[in-house]
């Protein structure tokens, strides 16, 4: 594994583990429905952080593990800003990993 995939394999932690800490993590997934949403970011059916728990996270580990299907830009920011301003939690920790991911994936 390069270091870029180390470095973003860490990211995915971090931002699961603060998740966690500011309680925007579910025990229960969504209906599987809303997760087949067609929607960019799923926005019709689910909030910003179930779309991160549920579509963004699992695909980002398989695409880590396996080193494949990797995205050569990102710019998730903008929504994770707009989305969790909503949130009743202090998420400036959440949105600076988002912000590193988007820099990390979209830097050639």
């Amino acid at each position: 594994m390069n270091s870029r995939i180390h470095q973003l394999a860490d990211l995915i932690l971090n931002i699961e583990a603060e998740m966690r800490g500011i309680a925007l993590w579910d025990s229960t997934p969504p209906p599987e429905e809303a997760m087949q949403s067609l929607v960019p970011f799923c926005h019709d059916t689910l909030y910003f952080h179930q779309w991160m728990q549920w579509v963004f996270l699992p695909k980002m580990r398989s695409a880590i593990e396996t080193e494949r299907d990797m995205p050569t830009t990102s710019d998730i920011y903008p929504l994770a800003e707009y989305s969790l301003q909503k949130v009743e939690r202090n998420t400036q920790q959440l949105l600076q990993l988002i912000e590193q991911f988007d820099h990390l994936i979209s830097r050639t």
